[in-house]
């Protein structure tokens, strides 16, 4: 049996009101927090930074250093500012201003019509007759009737109240907004100067969105990783191709969930992980995990559920969201989220599932090492990585019980690490000899609780021969 220290799903929190206090951060981390997001839909850049900073500080003082994923805001559609809401009728003509000061335009019978201003000008080029506008989460609906230069009009199908800088959703359609805008540019500027772990692009439709955002790292020389976040209908069209070129997928049910019919969303979940667990991609399930614990102490059986199915389809980790930036509960969520991973694994018959199929020779030799994991009773895996590979490697091929203990010498790819399932990060520098690096990571597990007399290691690590790296499985007893 594994101590309790030991989760394989990871938990992700967004910080804010609610979590951003040096106390608050240190209870999330004890509790078993393993990456902190920073929503920059409306950050400033000097919280950004001083949030990091205290981040870096209570980690260091807690000594458990964890990841910040930066989420840029990417190409989004919002409303414009109201001096009142408006309440919106069922059945009633409005307009979308797409020109600034544009104003409402006359009606049929010389009525005025109302309307309200959009942050996007090109929308009248990319909308057409007949097209649905979704606004403030799916909340209202509205139908295209006709466009000109300055206006979209439409007729209210469901009613409610419009409230000042409401999101805009447009199922179906190709929105032609820069994937990376000068926004996400700037903030992403700040994020790596401060030492981010971790880069969220909202709204990605294609892997071009993700390699212009790679370019821009590339020229910083920046080694931070690509997190893909899919949220409407052009992802999924293009969803292997978007695994293929980032680092990580986020399947932000949010904005999905709008996008498409909703009978859809829990297939297209399914499709994104499975898709992720193929090509050996780490994936998050975010959004509503624990929507309920807002306001109240205890979730629904529903959402208890919900995490509980990512749990069971492999997923790496899990996301909160509202729940610990203004929620009520924020650190009773992270502890029903650890409960609830815990049990699920401990429950979880994962032997049937087909692991990830690689290719090329250092693949085998992982998978050889997982394989023999797998024959053998209260084994674990230690290897050791410089740039994530070996780590990353073993984690897609999801060992069905054993833990992978992976060494590293650089604090910010044992931060990264922790977006992998099962992987628990050490930090140790390497010796110049194998056997030796070897020995003192078992010194450094015996002495951080982690293996005892008589535990077996199947240890994945490149040893020298004839003046080269080879890669390497060996199996020993620790003493």
């Amino acid at each position: 049996m594994e101590p309790a220290s030991f989760r394989r799903t990871k938990i992700i929190f967004t910080l804010g009101p609610a979590t951003e206090s040096e106390a608050m951060l240190e209870r999330m981390i004890r509790a078993g927090a393993d990456i902190v997001r920073l929503n920059m839909a409306h950050a400033k850049h000097d919280w950004t930074r001083a949030v990091i900073r205290r981040i870096r500080a209570v980690s260091a003082r807690v000594g458990r250093e964890v990841a910040i994923m930066m989420d840029i805001k990417g190409p989004e559609i919002r409303t414009g500012d109201l001096a009142a809401p408006i309440e919106l009728r069922a059945g009633e003509i409005f307009d979308f201003t797409v020109r600034p000061g544009g104003g409402g335009g006359g009606g049929a019978g010389g009525e005025e019509i109302r309307s309200v201003d959009v942050n996007y000008q090109n929308l009248v080029n990319d909308i057409h007759v007949g097209d649905t506008v979704l606004v403030d989460n799916g909340l209202l609906r509205l139908e295209v009737l006709a466009k000109d230069e300055g206006h979209i009009r439409c007729r209210v199908l469901i009613p409610g109240p419009l409230s000042s800088r409401r999101h805009i959703n447009l199922p179906g359609v190709k929105v032609n907004l820069p994937a990376f805008t000068e926004k996400d540019r700037a903030d992403t500027l700040v994020g790596l100067e401060e030492g981010i772990d971790f880069v969220a692009l909202s709204f990605v439709r294609e892997a071009a969105d993700v390699e212009q955002l790679r370019a821009f790292l590339a020229e910083r020389k920046a080694k931070v990783r690509i997190i893909a976040k899919i949220e409407d209908q052009s992802a999924i069209v293009h969803l292997d191709e978007i695994v293929r070129a980032c680092d990580g997928l986020m399947v932000a049910r949010g904005d999905l969930g709008i996008e498409c019919p909703f009978e859809d969303l829990p297939v297209i979940q399914r499709r994104a992980v499975r898709t992720c667990l193929a090509q050996g991609r780490p994936v998050i399930v975010a959004t509503h995990m624990l929507e309920s614990m807002i306001t109240q102490p205890v979730p629904t059986r529903a959402e208890i559920t919900d995490v509980a199915n990512a749990v069971y389809e492999f997923a790496d980790c899990v996301m909160l969201s509202g729940e610990t930036t203004v929620g009520k509960y924020p650190l009773e969520c992270v502890q029903i989220l650890d409960k609830i991973a815990r049990r699920i694994e401990a429950e979880a018959d994962f032997t049937g599932r087909e692991p990830a199929v690689f290719t090329g020779e250092r693949m085998k030799v992982l998978h050889s090492a997982v394989v023999l994991a797998n024959e053998m009773p209260n084994s674990k895996i230690l290897t050791f990585t410089r740039h994530g590979f070996m780590a990353n490697g073993l984690a897609a091929l999801r060992p069905t019980s054993a833990p992978i203990l992976a060494i590293t010498p650089y604090p910010e790819l044992l931060r990264q690490l922790r977006l992998l399932r099962a992987v628990e990060p050490f930090l140790m520098p390497f010796a110049t000899e194998p056997d030796v690096t070897i020995e003192n990571a078992i010194t450094l597990l015996r002495q951080a609780g982690r293996v005892v007399p008589g535990d077996k290691l199947i240890i994945a690590s490149d040893i020298v021969s004839s003046d080269r790296l080879v890669d390497s499985v060996q199996l020993r007893t620790v003493s």
